[in-house]
């Protein structure tokens, strides 16, 4: 049970770095951005790629990150150059990334056993565990990119782009130019998850094309368990609280595949949690109506 927990946490804050990256779209800039799903393979092909190459793993997490942001600068044009609506944009640059990802690798899955990977330096130097060595890497990283996240939105260009996510029009008649806060916003978010794409690879030891089939809903969901359980006290707190929704996610489906669901449910698991989540706020809103219907009817009596 120990081994299972310390894999669900270790690979909680892998996907942390990816779920930072969601929170950048679907809650700083408020829009639904599905190139998600094709840069977080993108990330993962090309650092297998590179790997296998004879590359240096940390030099592959460099360049998978400026992939990503590539493929977040297509979306940005496509949605504030030609007036592609955001959700279309994601889903043609997705599919574009699908061709692009076996270009990279030039198959469907590339092996990265027995080749040396960042984990490997932890590792070594530690002389701990591949397991461990992914959470004293993954953590941080986890915890650097949180930092950096909050210093960059307390910049001019941070809070432009928080302002463009809150109100579009407002930013505008302040003459800033919501178009290139857009596009930053979306290569910085897609950036953090073609990174955390690279890093989850070597942890696995292979990438693989279909590795990024419904992760923009793993990425939800680890978003909005952290904004349940973990609050929205401050902007720190919310950056901070990612990694402990992405680590509690992990966690619950490490149990639930213990108490017995077949790992071919947990798609249809994760997307009934997502939507559980997202309508807490309605049955919130019911309870208040129900309440204040009970008290109308008290005091008429």
């Amino acid at each position: 049970m120990e081994q299972i927990l310390l894999g669900a946490i270790s690979l909680g804050l892998l996907w942390s770095i990816m779920t930072l990256g969601v929170y950048i779209s679907f809650r700083v800039l408020d829009v639904a951005d599905m190139t998600v799903e094709g840069s977080i393979t993108l990330g993962a092909a090309v650092c297998a790629r590179m790997i296998v190459s004879g590359n240096d793993p940390y030099l592959a997490l460099i360049i998978a990150f400026f992939a990503g942001t590539c493929a977040g600068l297509v979306t940005g044009l496509l949605h504030t150059k030609l007036r592609i609506p955001i959700l279309l944009s994601g889903i043609l640059t997705m599919i574009a990334l699908y061709s692009i990802n076996l270009r990279v690798m030039g198959m469907s899955n590339i092996s990265m056993l027995r080749m040396t990977t960042a984990y490997s330096f932890v590792s070594d130097l530690f002389n701990v565990s591949k397991t461990i060595a992914v959470m004293i890497l993954g953590g941080g990283m986890a915890i650097l990119l949180v930092l950096f996240l909050y210093w960059f939105f307390g910049t001019e260009i941070g809070s432009a782009i928080r302002a463009t996510g809150n109100n579009l029009y407002m930013v505008r008649a302040q003459g800033i130019n919501t178009d290139s806060t857009i596009i930053i916003g979306l290569m910085l978010a897609n950036g953090l998850v073609a990174l955390a794409g690279g890093l989850i690879a070597q942890s696995q030891n292979y990438s693989d094309v279909q590795m990024g089939t419904g992760s923009i809903v793993i990425g939800l969901a680890s978003l909005i368990i952290g904004e349940v359980l973990f609050g929205k006290r401050s902007f720190f707190s919310r950056l901070l609280s990612m990694l402990f929704g992405a680590i509690t996610y992990r966690i619950i489906i490490a149990l639930v595949l213990r108490m017995g669901m077949a790992a071919d449910d947990l798609k249809l698991f994760t997307a009934i949690t997502v939507a559980l989540a997202l309508s807490l706020p309605r049955f919130k809103d019911l309870k208040d109506v129900l309440k204040a219907s009970m008290k109308g009817r008290k005091s008429n009596a």
